[in-house]
């Protein structure tokens, strides 16, 4: 992996501008500000000066040796799984399904969230899924579109839930109650994700193109990405990176994956823990330039996973991309990414259609729209498509996937407000 390293070029692409360059056909719209008008001036045109490194863009490079190992569509078939049970919610769209990998205790549950309602479920023995309780919003109107498990300092049991009316909810699993609103995006909430390292910490991804970080405990808003370097569209999905807790990814429909550090204000996220002032009177903070804006897709980007150091990134392309971003801060001398690998998913080509991972990263599974299921090996040299999974049973969309803890359990939810568990077979060898 390490000889197919792919330089990429700085460009002067920043602001709304670059936006617009990397849009959709679909939302490129007019001709653009300040069009139509001539220099009459024989003046000489001033040279144009180069962007601050953070609101520059990197692109591939194209050329010999730079190409990247794309895995092959034909199943390895060194693990099998078979399709266990189906339950369907109600006739709502689900958009979130995820285990909880934050306390040891609750492995085997799962929580799912579409229209207004959460539900929490356990994987039995058999096969079989086991409602565990359901909230159902007061808001009649608001559709979930994604979850996350926190904790707080008691390491009580707390599901996070954003969607369309731009509340955050915060569910007590224990009560199964109300714990918390908390409020401050302008749009609707696209996906929530839980820094691993301190699960009472977690941060939103918004249609009103910025980013919160959020403590749970006190319900402060901490910090907000967004501004001068921030993006200039919906964004889609975020994540914290596993290892180093002030530095985080981000991606949406302006094309980019932005990389963001928090270093500069880590005293502000430990002041968050013992403000004992209304949340409203904190003083949040915001950050304007990422490190890194990456243009390594050309259309939407709705899902983004740090995979240690590596990004895992998609599209709708009918493809996962694994790159690694390098920036000088880590040491190197200029900004740079090397895309390393491809993960083809055919028939994936519309946005909202999310991948997971095990808890060790071992394996990727994904949906697409004709209720495929297609599971990688992601520590694999070229990638190894170890199965694809499919069932006449499942027709519809496959909107997000779950990954046990072990990674021998897939669960997937589906635009019919079906859920489907797949469980991996033993082979005969294993058993003997």
């Amino acid at each position: 992996m390490a000889t197919r390293r792919q330089r990429l070029r700085s460009t002067r692409a920043g602001g709304h501008s670059a936006a617009a360059a990397t849009k959709a056909p679909a939302e490129r719209k007019g001709g653009g500000k300040g069009k139509g008008k001539a220099a009459v001036e024989e003046e000489e045109a001033p040279e144009p000066q180069p962007l601050p490194a953070p609101m520059a863009s990197l692109r591939p490079v194209q050329g010999l040796g730079c190409d990247a190992a794309v895995g092959s569509l034909v199943p390895s078939g060194s693990r099998e799984f078979k399709l266990c049970s189906k339950h369907t919610e109600g006739k709502h769209p689900l958009y979130a399904i995820s285990f909880n990998f934050i306390d040891a205790r609750y492995y085997d549950i799962f929580a799912t969230a579409g229209g207004n309602r959460v539900t929490t479920y356990r994987g039995l023995p058999d096969g079989n899924l086991a409602v565990l309780q359901a909230y159902i919003d007061a808001d009649d109107a608001q559709s979930f579109y994604t979850l996350s498990w926190v904790s707080d300092l008691r390491s009580t049991p707390l599901l996070v839930a954003a969607g369309t009316n731009m509340v955050i909810r915060v569910i007590n699993c224990a009560t199964g109650k109300l714990f918390k609103s908390f409020i401050g995006h302008g749009g609707s909430i696209n996906e929530i994700r839980t820094q691993p390292l301190n699960p009472s910490l977690f941060i939103s991804a918004s249609k009103d193109e910025s980013v919160r970080l959020w403590n749970v405990h006190t319900g402060i808003c901490i910090l907000i990405f967004a501004g001068g370097g921030g993006h200039r569209h919906d964004v889609l999905s975020v994540d914290f990176h596993p290892s180093d807790v002030h530095r985080i990814a981000s991606c949406g429909m302006d094309n980019t994956v932005k990389i963001w550090s928090m270093k500069e204000f880590s005293p502000y996220v430990k002041k968050s823990f013992t403000w004992t002032d209304l949340p409203s009177k904190f003083p949040t903070k915001v950050v304007q330039f990422p490190l890194m804006t990456c243009v390594v897709h050309s259309n939407y980007v709705d899902c983004t996973r740090w995979l240690g150091d590596f990004i895992l990134s998609k599209s709708v392309e009918n493809e996962i991309v694994l790159w690694e971003p390098k920036t000088k801060e880590q040491g190197h001398g200029e900004d740079s990414i090397d895309v390393l690998q491809k993960y083809p998913v055919p028939d994936c080509d519309i946005w909202c259609i999310k991948f997971s991972c095990d808890f060790h990263f071992n394996q990727l599974a994904i949906g697409n729209r004709e209720g495929k299921i297609y599971v990688w090996d992601v520590q694999t040299c070229p990638p190894e498509l170890i199965t694809m999974l499919s069932s006449p049973q499942c027709k519809m969309t496959i909107r997000q996937t779950a990954v046990s803890f072990d990674g021998s359990t897939i669960v997937a939810c589906s635009k019919d407000g079906s859920i489907y568990r797949w469980d991996e077979v033993e082979h005969e060898a294993a058993k003997n």
